[in-house]
C-alpha cells in the first residue's frame, strides 16, 4: 500500500466535516473550505471526500435525489432521509441495534458494517405539509 502524502487541504476538509452533524454535500463543504483555500475547486473537495471515504475516515450517504452527503461518524448508525427536502440526519432508534443483533443470529460470517435508512418527512417538512393542508 502506498503512503499517502500529507495535504493541508484534505486535513481542513476532514476537520470541516468533523465539525458538523448536518451530513453536508461536497458543495456544502466546498463553500466552507474555499474561505481558507480560495483557489480550491469543487472537484478537489469531492476527490478528497471520496479519498476519506476510501480510507474509512468518512461515510458517503445518498439522499432521495441521488446527491452524495458525507458523515464523519464512521461507526455503524442509522440515518433518516427527508423525502421532501432531502436532508439527511442521524437517527437513533432501538430498532437499529435489534436489526444488527438479528442479522448476526444464525449468520456464520462476520458483519463489520451496516447502513440503515429511514425515509419520510422531517419535522419541518411534516409541519409545513400540515399547515398547507389546514389552509385548503
Amino acid at each position: 500500500m502506498r503512503t499517502l502524502k500529507y495535504s493541508r487541504q484534505r486535513e481542513y476538509i476532514k476537520s470541516c466535516l468533523a465539525a458538523t452533524n448536518t451530513h453536508p454535500t461536497a458543495s456544502d463543504i466546498y463553500q466552507t473550505v474555499k474561505e481558507e483555500f480560495p483557489k480550491i475547486s469543487l472537484g478537489t473537495v469531492y476527490r478528497n471526500l471520496s479519498l476519506l471515504v476510501d480510507l474509512g475516515e468518512a461515510k458517503r450517504l445518498t439522499d432521495t435525489n441521488g446527491t452524495d452527503h458525507f458523515d464523519a461518524i464512521t461507526k455503524p448508525h442509522a440515518h433518516f432521509v427527508c423525502i421532501v427536502c432531502a436532508r439527511v440526519r442521524d437517527f437513533a432508534s432501538p430498532i437499529e441495534q435489534a436489526a444488527a443483533d438479528l442479522a448476526e443470529d444464525g449468520f456464520a460470517g462476520e458483519i463489520t458494517d451496516y447502513d440503515i435508512y429511514f425515509y419520510g418527512k422531517c419535522p419541518a417538512c411534516a409541519a409545513a405539509a400540515a399547515d398547507s393542508a389546514e389552509g385548503h
